[in-house]
């Protein structure tokens, strides 16, 4: 087994020939002199109101955002990549096959009752259970647990998953092989534990605030939908004491202007995003509260494979080839969004992604070669393509979707008409199959291309294209066993060679994320996935 060093962790060797992981977290750390305000209170913008609170329940930022402040799991991936203990105080591994972690002693949930390694058996298992029906089921499987792919699948009971509490505080975590993402996999919100009494007293209901329980530094206090949530320190946090900000206001302003007036007036400390339309002057304005962060994160519309005329590849690849995306991510964006021809990162993970070759041709080569397809489709001038485009109500999402269907009936003939819908009716839509094509974006769970390329898996919980191609879930069930990052990289090429001939999803553009920042507020950083936490940040005085 070969050991790497790993900044701020301490590599213990024990007997066994295993190795263990242990260190302490540091939470808020504010310089040494730093005067901070008598009154630690943050308001973030948080875009919409959320589906659910429920980990297993959601699929976005909107929610992990909120969750990622109410939970802890296992472990959390630092910003330089490292893995860090949360729950979890230290674990060893044997053949990176079986896993044993150990939790911290003493850990309790928000209402003082202890957090037990069962606590976190019966909610992987009911993240998988087909009957809870989490957007996640998929993941652990992708994590390569024993049994999970079956029991998403409904092929086995939830109680078969290869997880096992050895005593309170130790749980067993067996994988069908290695699998190189694994710890930083372990990190994703929809794996924090939830508190089985809870749920099956209220049901539904435990998220309200009279009913939460959590085990993060952050518990909900209050929360009137469409208007705000709160969540005030939680005292019984294992590192409470690190914490700095008392209470925390997320709003759900969809609104880009609505969201960067109240910045202005001062009812906002850090706003969702920075309107594409704003943002010169912003900068202009503003300066250094204008922050601009890399994030692992691609904006997309996908087409629903199973209903024609999207059944036909043809088409799809000729919308991809019709788009002009230097355009839209240099004119309509410009904050640095980078034009995207794959679905995952060029760079993610160590590895390299090519464009197809389609990707350097001459534009008119390109719209000449997309106006053949349509042609061999069976769509002309007198029958012309036509569908439906759906995106969630936002100001930049609208912007989009018009220069995509101005580009597209210029370009090709075509015409996409748009329609919007609330965040939450448009993933309903999404995943009953109801829509032609969607407005969709996907920030990486892990830094790895498989976070992305998993989703067009066949049968993936998050595959709302139903996209299924044997030769492509060959590649990425290939590139699972590599056993180093250059034949990795050979499969997730592979896979996206694929993508971009049958093109069930459209990459847009690449992201950066973006938002005003009070000067005031000490500790933003966002990782390479676009997050920050609450727990991470203090008001300066001011």
């Amino acid at each position: 087994m070969k050991l790497q060093k790993q900044s701020g962790l301490r590599l213990i060797l024990l007997a066994t020939g295993m190795v263990g992981l242990s260190t302490t977290t540091i939470a808020a750390q504010v310089p040494p002199g730093t005067e901070l305000a008598a009154t630690q209170e943050l308001v973030r913008n948080n875009g919409s109101e959320p589906a659910s609170l429920d980990p297993h329940k959601v699929e976005s930022d909107v929610e992990f955002n909120i969750i990622s402040d109410l939970f802890d799991g296992l472990v959390a991936v630092k910003a330089d990549g490292t893995i860090e203990p949360r729950l979890a105080e230290k674990w060893e591994n044997k053949d990176n096959t079986v896993w044993t972690f150990h939790l911290r002693p003493g850990i309790t949930w928000s209402d003082g009752t202890a957090i037990t390694a069962q606590d976190v058996v019966w909610s992987w298992q009911r993240l998988v259970d087909p009957k809870t029906a989490s957007p996640y089921a998929s993941y652990p499987g992708n994590m390569h647990i024993v049994n999970a792919a079956d029991i998403a699948a409904g092929k086995q009971p939830a109680t078969n998953l290869g997880v096992k509490a050895l005593n309170d505080t130790t749980l067993e975590v067996t994988l069908t092989q290695p699998t190189a993402a694994f710890l930083p996999m372990l990190a994703h919100p929809s794996l924090v534990a939830v508190d089985k009494v809870l749920i099956g007293r209220f049901g539904d209901k435990w998220t309200k605030p009279e009913h939460f329980v959590g085990s993060g530094a952050y518990k909900i206090s209050q929360w009137i939908v469409n208007e705000k949530i709160v969540a005030v320190r939680n005292a019984r946090y294992w590192d409470n004491k690190n914490s700095v900000i008392n209470t925390v206001t997320y709003l759900p302003i969809s609104a880009e202007t609505a969201d960067v007036n109240r910045y202005k007036a001062g009812e906002i400390d850090i706003t969702y995003t920075v309107p594409v339309n704003q943002f010169a002057q912003l900068q202009k304005t503003l300066g250094k509260e204008v922050d601009i962060s890399p994030q692992l994160a691609t904006y997309y519309y996908q087409f629903n494979t199973t209903k024609p005329p999207f059944n036909d590849p043809r088409v799809r690849r000729a919308l991809n080839m019709g788009l002009d995306k230097d355009i839209i991510a240099q004119k309509v964006m410009g904050q640095g969004q980078r034009p995207a021809w794959v679905t995952s990162q060029p760079e993610i993970g160590g590895v390299t992604i090519h464009n197809p070759d389609y990707a350097s041709w001459p534009r008119e080569k390109r719209l000449e070669e997309a106006r053949k397809l349509l042609k061999d489709a069976g769509f002309s001038d007198t029958h012309p393509l036509s569908f439906n485009l759906l995106y969630n109500t936002m100001e930049t999402h609208q912007r989009i979707a018009i220069a995509a269907s101005s580009m597209w009936k210029k370009n090709l003939g075509v015409e996409a008409k748009l329609q919007n819908q609330e965040w939450k009716t448009m993933l309903d839509t999404m995943h009953t199959g109801n829509f032609d094509a969607v407005r969709y974006a996907w920030i990486a769970d892990y830094d790895d291309a498989a976070t992305f390329l998993n989703n067009f898996r066949t049968g993936d919980s998050e595959n709302t294209t139903k996209y299924s191609n044997p030769a492509y879930d060959e590649a990425l069930h290939q590139a699972a066993k590599a056993e180093s990052v250059e034949e990795r990289g050979k499969y997730y090429q592979q896979a996206e060679d694929l993508l971009a001939q049958d093109v069930p999803a459209l990459p847009v553009y690449h992201y950066v994320r973006t938002h005003l920042v009070k000067p005031w507020v000490g500790g933003f950083a966002p990782d390479s996935l676009g997050y920050y936490f609450t727990k991470d940040l203090y008001i300066l005085k001011h």
